[in-house]
């Protein structure tokens, strides 16, 4: 039998995981909350949506906060993140304050901190009032402005309890799924529009910098990103190249003005060539330049393998990122068979190292990584589900996270994706990532297998492999 290797972290290494507000929360008969995008989209089309199950329903966190807390105990959590919903908070996005949401996240809060748990809250979670995507969404600079009224009175109505902050999760999502695809609102292929939203929320996420710089000068807050890293097919310098642009669009986009206050300027060379490059004021860029994040929110599931394009794009192809690369299929590759996403742990390595050597070091946290399964049912024993290969998937990455350590990325905590099974957009309930089964008939909360694992994870700071 080999002998085991014991996987120690840093003293204060922080161990969670994450969740959001539209997720999790649910709708409640008069809870003031006004519509989302989200809810909108599921009234005019149900049947997108995987069984029909909504926004309305999730997880009840809304009625079930306090227990669900006490669960965040018994599994170990030092750390935990959630989000605020901007439609809950303010009526359509711009109106009143609702203050039976005022109530309610200050008690959340409040007894998440008193439990002795650092609290990190987001302020967007792809949920955007319906009101202001019916007046253009994020291609209307009118969105920016409001975001950032909003992002004050949320530093305002909370900063005495909330220290540390996220300006917005994955903003590169709602770009490609919404105006590159059609998986989020408004669901079109328009590459100008896909341009000027992502500057638009970049502007966004700077001002909220400002914001809480200005207001509260000892909290601390990040934007988190999607960090995929693209590994080229081969060692060609058409792969090498088509691997650089992905990085470019996927990646770089985001991470490049939010961590060094600037945008790369072949991606600003490739959007002026497309005549999509928006317009910019010297004055937005300046605070774009002058408000970097404090730390970094990572979120890893799988990497991204590009090609060169087999043919050169037509004259009448509209520009996604794939007129400059195509998908690779890997021969060989790990797979989670349920997600039909490919398992390659060495990615959070490569990512810590990127950081290091290219953005400063800056100090990151590891805001999502999970594994989503379909049917867990199948794998209940005396009543408990028996995720071992969730628990194997998380001590994988969490082996290449500790090289990642060792050779000086500034990581400070693993949080995983998720806390309790939670509502996954138009996958619904279809594939589950939690630490915690839920019951959609009953809203029984049941530990796995992994929250068991997860917990003595925690608490001895590490673990044997």
């Amino acid at each position: 039998m080999s002998e085991k290797t014991l996987y120690r972290f840093p003293e204060g290494f922080l161990w969670g995981s994450s969740t959001s507000g539209p997720q999790s929360e649910g709708i409640v008969a008069g809870d003031g909350k006004t519509k989302s995008n989200w809810d909108a989209w599921y009234e005019r089309e149900p049947e997108r949506f995987f069984d029909q199950v909504g926004p309305e329903n999730t997880s009840t966190f809304y009625q079930h906060f306090r227990e669900d807390i006490q669960l965040l105990k018994e599994t170990g959590h030092t750390v935990f993140r959630t989000s605020i919903q901007w439609s809950r908070l303010i009526a359509d996005g711009t109106g009143a304050v609702n203050e039976q949401a005022v109530a309610f996240y200050r008690q959340v809060f409040k007894s998440i901190v008193d439990e002795g748990i650092k609290l990190i809250v987001n302020l967007y979670h792809f949920d955007l009032p319906y009101a202001l995507q019916e007046r253009g969404g994020w291609e209307n600079k009118e969105t920016v402005y409001a975001y950032e009224r909003y992002a004050r009175t949320c530093f305002d109505l909370f900063g005495d309890i909330v220290d540390t902050w996220i300006t917005f999760n994955e903003p590169i999502v709602p770009v490609e799924c919404g105006y590159l695809g059609d998986f989020h609102l408004p669901g079109v292929i328009d590459a100008k529009a896909a341009a000027l939203v992502a500057y638009h929320t970049q502007l966004a996420s700077s001002l909220a910098v400002k914001a809480c710089h200005e207001t509260h000068p000892d909290h601390r807050i990040c934007i988190v990103l999607n960090l995929t890293p693209a590994y080229p097919r081969s060692d060609s310098k058409e792969d090498q190249d088509a691997a650089r642009i992905a990085e470019l669009f996927q990646t770089k986009s985001f991470l490049d003005p939010s961590v060094l206050g600037v945008y790369p300027p072949e991606l600003v060379d490739i959007l002026k060539k497309h005549d999509i490059l928006p317009l910019a004021t010297q004055e937005e860029l300046t605070i774009i330049k002058e408000n970097t994040v404090d730390f970094l929110g990572v979120n890893y599931y799988q990497p991204l393998r590009v090609q060169a394009r087999s043919s050169q794009p037509s004259e009448d192809e509209p520009l996604t990122p794939h007129y400059y690369y195509e998908p690779y299929d890997m021969p060989g590759k790990k797979i989670n068979p349920h997600r039909g996403w490919e398992i390659y742990e060495k990615g959070i390595y490569d990512i810590g190292m990127n950081l290091k050597e290219h953005y400063g070091n800056i100090e990151w946290l590891v805001t999502e990584n999970g594994m989503g399964v379909e049917g867990e049912d199948k794998f209940r024993e005396k009543g408990v589900i028996q995720d071992d290969y969730r628990i194997d998937f998380i001590a994988d990455h969490l082996v290449e996270l500790h090289k990642a350590i060792e050779a000086g990325a500034n990581c400070k905590g693993y949080m995983l994706w998720t806390f309790i099974d939670c509502w996954s957009w138009l996958n619904a309930y279809k594939n589950r990532y939690g630490l915690i089964e839920l019951d959609l008939d009953t809203q029984e909360r049941t530990i796995k297998k992994s929250g068991h694992w997860f917990k003595e994870l925690s608490q001895n700071n590490g673990f044997e492999r």
